[in-house]
């Protein structure tokens, strides 16, 4: 046993495995030390913030303001000009506009945006064009020359008297704030998601909470399945006929199927966190039964279990101290494909609304609920679910991982 934990910390697959799910446990458990806010409160008042630091307005407009040869405009045309919107204001200059392709420069956006304004006219004859394609230039163009627009913004304050609004300053694009000196400010890495919660808080929430399922789940299937398989294995006869009949029945239903009903069946009161855990690991306990079974019965006419029974040892002895040993490796790895079978049925789950019913603690599958029931994936507002759908890939990956390079450890067949 010595020399094959050597050989698992020398497996470049079990360690990498285990690395990455060692992070994300430690991630998850660190991070709340330094951000201890409760990670579904809703700090912003909307939808799907995008990620960014977020400041004050009214303490920017009360900081000292400083003058850089810096035009804000620049920056508002570049944002407003990606490739794709470059490439098609240069299809239109060349084919409407009279101007030459290599009179366009499109790495240029201040160059690019000012020949499109003193060329582009929607009156022209547009050949080929259909109706939506003219409109959508149309919109184009009012965005570049919003854009382009260096209209100061007017600062008012209201009388106390009378309550009209007086001016009381301007800011030019050249005004700038030194962001170090406002206090009121606030950093979403991944932005906020339906709700107006903290996306980075909720997930790192969500991650430790899905482990919890998984491993409650994974113990529990792990356990019956152990249990039952050494017995039935063991014994044989008409009590291994009986348990490979419940298994046999468990397994020609789909696993899932049964952990839907179940779960609809408890109804949305009784779906704790827990009771998930329980329900998933109730459900697929019989794979690891059939295998242990198999595993067992190869095990069980060795010389040192019939010297065991010569001995007059009892059956939880034979067992649990002849037979146990021997597969104990292997119990290892089906606990840790139980933990990832857990934590995906949860969000397969989850994903079908018949997961957890809470609003104390969010879930990896809760949290992919929320942004698929908000259409997150068909307004572009990625930071709600790709990060989600990350972390369960990397959780899987690396416990699939782990498993690999075990198997190649303690599987003789496989060993270099």
């Amino acid at each position: 046993m010595k020399q094959q934990m050597k050989q698992l910390l020398h497996s470049p697959k079990f360690m990498i495995g285990a690395c990455i799910f060692l992070f994300l446990v430690l991630f998850s458990l660190i991070y709340p030390l330094f951000n201890n806010a409760d990670p579904l409160q809703m700090i912003g008042q909307g939808s799907f913030f995008e990620p960014g630091t977020y400041v004050s307005s009214q303490e920017v407009a009360g900081t000292s303001q400083y003058t850089l040869n810096v035009e804000a405009g620049n920056a508002k045309l570049e944002a407003a000009m990606d490739i794709t919107t470059r490439s098609r204001m240069a299809e239109w200059l060349e084919k409407y506009g009279g101007v030459k392709a290599s009179d366009i420069d499109v790495t240029d956006a201040k160059a690019l945006a000012t020949l499109w304004t003193s060329k582009y006219d929607e009156t022209v004859k547009q050949t080929g064009m259909t109706s939506a394609q003219k409109r959508d230039y149309r919109n184009l163009n009012k965005k570049i020359i919003a854009a382009m627009s260096d209209a100061d913004t007017i600062i008012a304050t209201e009388d106390a008297e009378s309550g009209e609004l007086k001016q009381s300053g301007t800011l030019t694009s050249t005004d700038y704030v030194n962001t170090s000196k406002i206090n009121s400010k606030r950093t979403f890495i991944l932005g906020t998601d339906n709700f107006g919660r903290d996306v980075l808080t909720e997930l790192v929430s969500a991650t430790k909470t899905s482990l919890k399922i998984g491993i409650v789940a994974g113990l529990i299937a792990t356990a019956i399945g152990l249990t039952l398989g050494l017995l039935s294995g063991y014994i044989g006869g008409t009590f291994d006929d009986f348990i490979m009949f419940i298994t046999n029945l468990f397994t020609v239903i789909p696993s899932f199927i049964l952990l839907i009903l179940i779960s609809y069946s408890i109804g949305k009161n009784g779906r704790g966190v827990m009771m998930v855990a329980f329900i998933i690991g109730l459900t697929s306990w019989t794979w690891t039964c059939r295998s242990v079974r198999s595993q067992v019965i190869s095990l069980r006419n060795r010389d040192h279990v019939n010297l065991s029974k010569l001995s007059g040892h009892s059956l939880g002895r034979i067992v649990f101290f002849d037979i146990l040993p021997y597969i104990a490796s292997y119990v290892v790895m089906a606990l840790i494909l139980q933990i990832s079978s857990g934590i995906l049925s949860e969000a397969q789950l989850s994903m079908l609304g018949l997961g957890p019913a809470t609003t104390k603690v969010s879930t990896l599958g809760l949290m992919m609920n929320w942004a698929m029931t908000y259409s997150a994936h068909l307004n572009g507002q990625w930071w709600a679910f790709m990060p989600v759908i990350l972390d369960i890939a990397l959780i899987s990956f690396s416990l699939n991982l782990m498993n690999t390079g075990m198997d190649q450890v303690f599987n003789p067949q496989l060993r270099d």
